[in-house]
């Protein structure tokens, strides 16, 4: 199957939209129809249903999807494995970053990166770590920097580059700016402003109230911190976040309940990786010892 056809069956499958299809992959609406038209014919299926202008996939189509991502990743593998036996850094990186790293972290590594490897182009996404995790998981993205997970995978390699503290944190204002020796049934007692429960970070949190068996009067939750950080800075609740974002809030003082969580980067243990993403951590391995 020809590989640009299969690369506009999952453009339009995951968009679902001919029109978006085309636009990521820089071709005319035309191009899109025409490629999925001779994909049909190949196959001798239908692949998706265009209803009322709504595009859905049809039972083949489902069953092709998965197979279809599969192959485009071999074909790019393969080039990619090609292009590395002439010793070259070179060709697309593919980075699954989360928001905060990419924020508070990553710009100075990336722009040493951009400047010593001119002939790689970087293909980045920002997201949650744990999306970023599966993103790593599914072979869709070489390296994940994120908040790495509690649990391990067979199938994952993680390596920590920074330990980062957590601290317990209200507005200065706030009535628990008060307390000079706070303890976590104290805190309960007001709102928290917490990320989600399906965030490495909440669940590290929800980990140390549950351990003594205090229930937390969560008002809100967003798994952004840089909001967290604005909500509690206009006194709308306590929540815990990194040393980054703390510096404006008053930081209570928990002597008896550190916490802190691990960022670093992820690659899958059954992925060969190119020499652009050997590079890259290399760079992040040189950061983890100066550290």
């Amino acid at each position: 199957m020809d590989n640009q056809n299969l690369s506009a069956f999952i453009n339009v499958a995951e968009t679902n939209s001919f029109s978006e299809a085309a636009f990521l992959l820089d071709v005319t609406q035309s191009t899109i129809s025409k490629r999925i038209a001779l994909l049909e014919s190949k196959i001798g299926k239908r692949l998706f249903d265009r209803i009322a202008r709504q595009v859905t996939l049809t039972e083949a189509g489902t069953e092709l999807l998965p197979r279809a991502r599969l192959i485009i990743k071999e074909y790019e593998s393969a080039l990619q494995a090609i292009n590395d036996l002439s010793g070259k850094t070179s060709g697309v990186l593919r980075l699954a970053i989360s928001h905060h790293l990419g924020l508070h972290r990553l710009p100075p590594l990336l722009k040493i990166y951009a400047q010593q490897h001119t002939d790689v182009s970087l293909d980045i996404e920002f997201m949650d770590s744990e999306k970023a995790y599966e993103q790593v998981l599914n072979g869709h993205s070489e390296i994940a920097i994120i908040t790495l997970a509690l649990e391990h995978h067979p199938n994952i390699v993680s390596q920590k580059v920074w330990n980062d503290p957590l601290h317990f944190i209200c507005a200065q204002d706030h009535p628990l700016a008060s307390l000079t020796s706070p303890k976590l049934a104290d805190i309960a007692n007001f709102p928290v402003i917490l990320p989600g429960l399906n965030t490495y970070t909440g669940r590290i949190v929800q980990k140390l109230f549950q351990s003594e068996n205090i229930p937390l009067k969560s008002t809100m939750s967003t798994n952004y911190l840089e909001t967290i950080s604005t909500m509690v800075e206009v006194g709308l609740g306590w929540s815990v976040l990194p040393e980054t974002l703390a510096k404006e809030l008053h930081v209570m003082p928990f002597k008896h309940a550190a916490m802190h969580r691990e960022l670093g980067y992820i690659c899958h243990t059954k992925r060969t990786l190119s020499n652009a993403a050997k590079a890259f951590i290399q760079l992040l391995d040189d950061e983890a010892a100066r550290r």
